[in-house]
């Protein structure tokens, strides 16, 4: 038996490389290993996976440490995985500043809706479909999508509330 679990333990190692961190070090935290950006269930390819850099404050066991997170986080349990630490490097422009960055409780962005650009209606077989192009507040710079007015207007209400005064949609999109 413990010839057979030395002979698994071979092979997974030679997939995976030994992760250790020292008390002082800076890593990257993972944001939301599973979900991305929450938008309707959309989740972009190009939204930055990591937050940071955090200080190790102190190894709490073989494989969870402890990080000195800002008062911003402070709902964010500080004790980590390694899995969900990745060390961080020199390079600056890797690094997303936490200012004017939304995260839940679950370590998820949360991008706001900004204002509603423009209107129109698509049309689908026999069915009509209001569609209005938002604008988000995304740290990659301008970012327009376009949404279902039913599903902006029942989870962001105060969008249409200042824009009820615009005109109705008039064409058709492409």
């Amino acid at each position: 038996m413990a010839a057979a679990r030395d002979r698994q333990k071979s092979y997974a190692d030679k997939r995976r490389k030994p992760l250790e961190f020292s008390v002082g070090d800076q890593v990257l935290l993972k944001v939301s290993p599973w979900k991305g950006v929450i938008r309707f269930g959309k989740r972009g390819k190009l939204n930055p996976r990591y937050v940071g850099p955090f200080k190790i404050t102190k190894r709490v066991g073989p494989v969870a440490y402890e990080l000195d997170l800002p008062d911003k986080l402070s709902g964010v349990h500080n004790v980590f995985h390694i899995s969900n630490l990745k060390k961080c490097l020199a390079d600056e422009s890797l690094v997303v500043p936490l200012e004017e960055l939304h995260i839940d409780e679950k370590l998820r962005f949360v991008e706001e809706p900004v204002e509603i650009m423009d209107r129109e209606v698509k049309t689908h077989k026999h069915s009509k479909i209001p569609i209005v192009r938002v604008r988000w507040n995304s740290k990659r710079g301008p970012e327009h999508t376009w949404e279902r007015e039913d599903q902006m207007m029942k989870k962001y209400p105060h969008l249409f509330k200042k824009s009820t005064s615009d005109p109705q949609p008039t064409g058709d999109a492409a």
